[in-house]
Formats: structure tokens, sequence, C-alpha cells
């Protein structure tokens, strides 16, 4: 199924101060995360829990929401930023206009900050896997608390993915099981659902 997304879901949005909240380079949470930063390039000055990331040349739609936690996975966390992208439905990066050193990400991203309840939704269309490649389809996402640096969790996998072997299904859990379960509703939209649990299995995040 094709489909053209117009508009942006803007349901209330709030003010980023990133540089206030940098970290010391010797306490970085997370560890490594090469191309984190990226998520800078291009983000909107105000965001809200919900976004739209059109696509130019259509594929299957996909809306995938959940809440992000606190450590205790009980407590909604808001004004949690959450970044994400994926490949288009031809499986490549494909680079928006404009885009400079974020071209690597492609076109195909979008943020959120969670809301008072610790909630986000997003958009978009279910991504396609590498061409000539065995790996899984998928969604990398990157998240950004309050008074932490960012840092990345497990990607988005599709658990009716052919390619998601049981070897690939073993990650490290980062922020919880990044495995969705995906059905399509009456309108041929995949509906999705990932809850995130900061800090889990983050290394250095105290």
């Amino acid at each position: 199924m094709k489909l053209s997304f117009v508009g942006l879901l803007l349901l209330g949005s709030s003010a980023l101060v990133f540089a206030s909240d940098a970290p010391d380079a010797s306490k970085r949470v997370g560890g490594g995360c090469d191309g984190c930063k990226l998520m800078l390039e291009g983000m909107p000055q105000t965001l809200a829990s919900q976004t739209i990331i059109m696509p130019v040349d259509g594929g299957e739609p996909l809306e995938v929401e959940g809440v992000i936690f606190q450590e205790d996975g009980k407590t909604p966390a808001p004004s949690v930023i959450l970044y994400v992208y994926h490949t288009d439905a031809k499986g490549f990066y494909s680079p928006a206009p404009g885009q400079t050193v974020a071209r690597r990400h492609g076109g195909l991203r979008g943020w959120m900050q969670t809301d008072a309840n610790g909630r986000y939704k997003f958009r978009t269309i279910r991504p396609a896997p590498y061409p000539n490649r065995h790996l899984p389809a998928h969604i990398h996402a990157v998240v950004k608390e309050p008074g932490k640096n960012e840092y990345y969790i497990d990607d988005f996998l599709f658990d009716d993915d052919p390619l998601l072997t049981r070897e690939k299904r073993t990650q490290d859990a980062r922020g919880g099981s990044g495995i969705v379960q995906a059905t399509r509703n009456a309108n041929g939209v995949w509906i999705a659902r990932r809850d995130l649990v900061l800090g889990r299995n983050i290394p250095h995040y105290h």
C-alpha cells in the first residue's frame, strides 16, 4: 500500500536546552555512540509528543506508540526526547534536501518529547531492510533525557520479519526489548507499541 502523509502533529510543545544538560565527557551515559550527535541537525526548536515522518516515495504506513518510564519501570518520564530514523521503502537512507552532516541518517527521521504521562507516538512507513544484506528491517533510536547526554537504545525490530533470526533476536535490551509486534488494522496501517525504561541495560547510567 502506498501512502503520502501531510501535516505535522504538534500536540503541545516545549523548549529544548541542550547546553545546560551536557555532562562531563568522562561520565558519558551509554558509552560510545557514533552518530548520536547527528540528532541535533534539523531538530525543531519545539517538540511534541507526537510526530509524522513524511516519506517521499510512499510505503506501508506504520504507527508506533508507547510510554517511557523512569528506572522503576512504573513511573512515567516526562520531557524525554526520542529521536528515530530509518531506511525508506527501498532500504536506503535517502537524504532530504538540505541535509549535510546528517545525510547518513537519511530523510526519514523524527523527534518527539514525552508528555506529562511519558507518552510518545510517531507515524511513518515500515522500513525496508538493506538491499542484498541479511539484516532485519529496523528503526534506530536515540534518547536524550534531562540532565544526561544522548545515548542509543536497541533498534525497533519487527517480530514478523523473516530476517529476524533467533540469533539476531538477541540484543542488549538497552531501554528494554526493541522487538515489537506489528499488526495491520482495517485501514492497512501497521500498529506497534514499545514501552521504554530509562537506564535499563545502559552503561554508565549513574
